[in-house]
């Protein structure tokens, strides 16, 4: 039974939920035109951020650019400036890397078929820290009493492949160091291909 176009049930006539929905949807434009602000405003912060940052010098690049951790590095001379290059080989002749020698600095190339692990004794406990640190520390003493010119204190660089050791660059060598560094590589890689032939 109906009065005067309403159900005695109290249920809502079928023009009042056609009414309630269209101010929900009245309601969500408005959010949406709300949400639509605020991202705009989002944006233009955002800019002014960026801008902040460029003219303080900074770049986004730099801000997410990683640091890698390498060993102590140096750019390597031109191959062109080694003028001799010596095998370095086992007692049995096996090639362990070709070194080449200039008037103060050498570069060893290891040879491609082994595989040096920077890990493997004795090629850091030994030659880097033992050998090149101290001869790093020593030219650094004698910088700071002018008996050498800060330029001239010895550097290093090695170039690995993951764990691999590639090549070893050694630069500003004194005359003395000379020999003693080509028979300490040879050493160190000896002792290095023997551990990795007998894995232990």
């Amino acid at each position: 039974m109906y009065v005067k176009g309403k159900k005695m049930s109290g249920e809502e006539t079928e023009g009042e939920k056609v009414k309630k929905v269209a101010e929900f949807k009245t309601l969500l434009e408005k959010r949406m035109r709300e949400m639509e602000t605020e991202l705009e405003g989002t944006r233009v912060l955002l800019e002014f951020v960026d801008a902040a940052l460029l003219e303080k010098g900074f770049k986004r690049a730099e801000l997410v650019k990683p640091t890698p951790t390498i060993l102590p590095k140096v750019v390597a001379p031109p191959v062109t400036e080694y003028e001799r290059s010596v095998p370095l080989k086992t007692a049995t002749g096996d090639l362990l890397a070709n070194l080449y020698m200039g008037e103060d600095s050498i570069r060893v190339v290891l040879a491609e078929d082994k595989d040096f692990n920077i890990s493997t004794p004795p090629f850091m406990s030994f030659l880097v820290e033992r050998v090149l640190v101290k001869m790093q520390e020593k030219d650094r003493e004698a910088a700071g009493t002018g008996e050498i010119a800060p330029d001239r204190i010895l550097s290093y660089n090695i170039v690995r492949e993951r764990d691999v050791v590639r090549e070893i660059t050694i630069q500003n060598i004194r005359p003395e160091r000379l020999k003693e560094l080509k028979s300490t590589v040879r050493w160190t890689l000896e002792k290095m291909y023997e551990k990795t032939k007998t894995g232990s």
